[in-house]
């Protein structure tokens, strides 16, 4: 159920309102709006009578949400959630309401040489946030893991150089902590999409979170993960088509594009594409990246190595520096006649 409370409605009458709840034994969820207050609940097992708060004049209106993703539904939230993120230096970047937002750098951090050099590079031509990878989740237990703890430390170095703000992946609640130290923004890979221990626990953080989807994850599998992160109290949360597992292999991946305004209709979250894991090919990354622009996406996260050949992590999708100087420009004026900023 969906509370919605009459323009200039106080704290305290708020407040009231999610006592109530909490007094029948659920939980509220206040989502402040530009005109008005609407509070989610989250704990019932089947519809409420509105008349439990007919007594509350400050209330006006009861309504039943009928999406089982509550608090990601546009139900809930009409407005469009915007992430603000903050680096150094002035930096900062803005996910989503209208923003469109560029995230790149390698897959994995690997030296710090390679780093410096890619966020140098992203940095340059115009990345709002860097991307790297501390902790790599692979496929093969033999495959190179990330530098952990060190690859944090490299990260952090390279946001103070150049003032992007930081998105890696964290792969285990254990390292939460180590993580946010870090990071602006904590990235749940697809791997992890339905590790469920590991979304309570990024629920429970200051820091925002991207969610990419998992590899075989229909769209309402994504958004009940993304309910599990608002329910735990952290509703700064961004959603990453990266790709699904489909019967076609000539591509990694089939980048599921047509599903990004689907997305968009059904959820208040801003929704950023990945075309680098979308297709493992880095001479597909461009023009899908583009196509992600003209959608009305709000981003797009893009893998780029200072040397791709060497890479130890996905160098076949990975763009050299110049390549993605060379994409920007196109993606401004793309940008400008969707009416997105960059």
């Amino acid at each position: 159920m969906l509370v919605v409370l009459k323009q200039g409605a106080t704290q305290a009458e708020i407040d009231a309102v999610c006592d109530r709840i909490r007094e029948l034994g659920f939980e509220p969820h206040p989502m402040p709006g530009s005109m008005r207050v609407a509070i989610g609940i989250t704990g019932n097992q089947g519809p409420l009578d509105p008349a439990l708060f007919a007594r509350y004049p400050q209330v006006a209106e009861a309504v039943p949400v009928s999406k089982a993703w509550k608090l990601v539904s546009r139900e809930v939230k009409s407005e469009d959630t915007v992430i603000e993120l903050a680096g150094e230096q002035g930096r900062a970047a803005r996910v989503g309401g209208g923003s469109f937002a560029v995230l790149a750098g390698p897959c994995a951090v690997e030296s710090r040489e390679q780093l410096m050099a890619a966020a140098e590079a992203v940095s340059r031509a115009g990345a709002h946030v860097l991307r790297g990878g501390a902790f790599k989740p692979r496929t093969s237990p033999y495959s190179f893991q990330g530098l952990k703890g060190g690859g944090l430390e490299l990260l952090a170095e390279a946001r103070r150089a150049t003032g992007l703000p930081v998105v890696t992946e964290i792969v285990d609640p254990r390292d939460l902590e180590q993580v946010e130290r870090h990071a602006d923004m904590l990235q749940v890979g697809a791997r992890n999409m339905q590790n469920f221990a590991l979304l309570e626990a990024v629920g429970s953080s200051s820091k925002p979170v991207l969610l990419k989807r998992g590899m075989s994850a229909r769209v309402d599998d994504l958004l009940m993960a993304a309910e599990y992160i608002c329910k735990n109290g952290n509703y700064r949360v961004a959603l990453c088509e990266r790709g699904i597992r489909t019967f076609e292999t000539i591509t990694r991946n089939t980048l599921d594009l047509g599903s990004v305004p689907t997305i968009q209709r059904l959820t208040h979250l801003p929704v950023i594409i990945d075309p680098s894991h979308g297709t493992g090919d880095h001479a597909s990354v461009p023009a899908l990246a583009r196509a992600a622009v003209a959608l009305g996406a709000d981003g797009v996260m893009i893998e780029v190595h200072p040397n791709p050949a060497e890479a130890l992590s996905d160098g076949p999708q990975s763009l050299t520096p110049a390549s993605f100087e060379k994409l920007m420009p196109s993606l401004r004026a793309i940008a400008e006649v969707v009416g997105l900023s960059i």
